[in-house]
Formats: C-alpha cells, sequence, structure tokens
C-alpha cells in the first residue's frame, strides 16, 4: 500500500512514496506481523557487493532513473515500518556509537554521509556495508546547492558518490540535498547518476541541541507507519542524539514498528 507522502521541514512540496524492504529484500515481500523486531545478529557477509579493494570486474555505469521533481518523504509497505536516518557524519566520536546502538538491537537505517567526512573515516563506511545499513551521497562539504552552478553541484555529487564506492563497496542509490534545499539540477544530476532523492517526514532538530528527552519525545511522538526520521551524527555536538537513540529505539520496537532501510536496486 502506497503511503502519501508529508509535510517535511526544509524539504520542499508532497513527495512520493518508495518501497522499504530489510536489506535487500524483494520490494513485494509481506511483512511481518505486528510486534517487536526480532534482534537477531545480522551476517556481515551478505551486504557488501563488492570487495573494498582488489580486482574485480569493470564497474558498470549507474542506471539513469526518471527524474523527479520533488524529493520522497515516506517510504510505503505493509505493516508498521520506519526508517531512521542520519546525515553529515560519519564522525568518529559519535557515529560509532550510533552503531554500536543499532547493532545491540539487530537494526538498519540510512547514513547520508558527506564526502570530506568520508575521505578520513572509510573504515566507518565499511563497518556500515558489513552491518547493513545503506549509505547515501549527501554531498562533499555540505553547501547549499540552491547557490551553486550546475557543475559545480556535479562535482559535489560526484566526488561523494566516487569516495563512498571506494569506502562502501558500492554506489550510493539515494540522495539528500543539505539543508533540504533541492533544485532542478540536483533532481536532474541524482537522477543521471542513478540516485533516488530522499528527504523526511520528521526531524528531530537535534542540530538545535534542544536536549536529549526533546529528541526522543520528538521520535516517539511523531512514530507512524512510513515515517522518516532525520537525526545527525556529525556536524556539531551530537551527544544527545548518541544519548536519544538509546532511549527511542527500544521503545519503537516494543512498540511494534519495523525499522527498516530501503531494498537495493540490483539492475
Amino acid at each position: 500500500m502506497l503511503l502519501a507522502g508529508g509535510a517535511a521541514l526544509g524539504a520542499a512540496g508532497t513527495a512520493g512514496v518508495v518501497v522499504a524492504g530489510d536489506g535487500g529484500e524483494a520490494a513485494r515481500t509481506a511483512a511481518p506481523a505486528a510486534g517487536p523486531q526480532a534482534r537477531q545478529v545480522l551476517k556481515s557477509s551478505a551486504f557488501r557487493l563488492q570487495p573494498l579493494t582488489g580486482y574485480g570486474p569493470p564497474r558498470a555505469a549507474p542506471r539513469k532513473l526518471k527524474v523527479r521533481s520533488e524529493p520522497i518523504l515516506q517510504i510505503s509497505g505493509r505493516g508498521r515500518r520506519m526508517m531512521l536516518t542520519y546525515d553529515d557524519g560519519p564522525n568518529p566520536a559519535y557515529t560509532p556509537h550510533i552503531l554500536d546502538t543499532l547493532a545491540k538491537y539487530g537494526v538498519r537505517a540510512m547514513f547520508f554521509v558527506c564526502g570530506e567526512c568520508v575521505v578520513d573515516n572509510k573504515e566507518l563506511l565499511a563497518r556500515m556495508a558489513d552491518e547493513g545499513h545503506v549509505v547515501g551521497n549527501h554531498t562533499w562539504t555540505h553547501p547549499l546547492l540552491t547557490s551553486l552552478a550546475r557543475g559545480e553541484i556535479r562535482s559535489e555529487m560526484e566526488r561523494t558518490s566516487d569516495v563512498i564506492e571506494d569506502a562502501y563497496g558500492e554506489r550510493p542509490q539515494w540522495f539528500r540535498a543539505p539543508y533540504g534545499a533541492w533544485n532542478r539540477a540536483a533532481f536532474q544530476l541524482g537522477a543521471e547518476m542513478g540516485m533516488e532523492p530522499m528527504a523526511w517526514t520528521v526531524d528531530t532538530t537535534d542540530w538545535e541541541t534542544p536536549g536529549t528527552g526533546v529528541i526522543v519525545d520528538r521520535v516517539e511522538s511523531g512514530a507512524a507507519p512510513g515515517v522518516v526520521v532525520l537525526s545527525h551524527d556529525a556536524g556539531g555536538d551530537r551527544s544527545q542524539s548518541v544519548h536519544a537513540i538509546r532511549e527511542y529505539l527500544p521503545y519503537l520496537l516494543d512498540s511494534g514498528y519495523q525499522l527498516t532501510v530501503p531494498p537495493r536496486r540490483t539492475t
């Protein structure tokens, strides 16, 4: 069942939807029955499609996608599905703690990373690949895209996709504009590079450091089927975000939500 897009802070318009699966399963797979998500240990070898180093077949060009005019704000699918997303990292001070909590509960999330942060923290993207998380493109330097020329936007996106592929093992299939500031060039270039535009439904506004309790309340009160939660693992002091996920994640699972990620496109 398709879920209608909701309003998102910083994202323009009403968005489309995307069928989210759990670690690359077929999009039409029936959803699990309501209840706490299983907290099993994830097998690391199942998620990296290519080795991080060594030799292999030539990399295929990304499949061009239909150009959207609005970003995706929600996920679709049966059951009580939600998605956690983190922007601006990776950061060695905060990202590992968030990954530890996700691993503790057997949950996968999306990380929209900045290329300049990946350069010195490639091992964190390798860990994300091992643990089944999805990595998206959040540009190289986190600029306001609406202030850049088309060639500058292309450079920001391409460089980031290149370093993600080197560190994660595959090129990203998702893109998020910094500040939620989209323009036609970003949609066109993203589609040309094989990336769908992903926004969010619930903004924790953790970047304002409002307090751990406020962040937890915004996630728990905003929880609903199809919701995409925006948080941050870099770009400032993210200790509140680290503490908050330790509180709201078990709450969401015990409330019957399945925390999921989009399926990997293979064609």
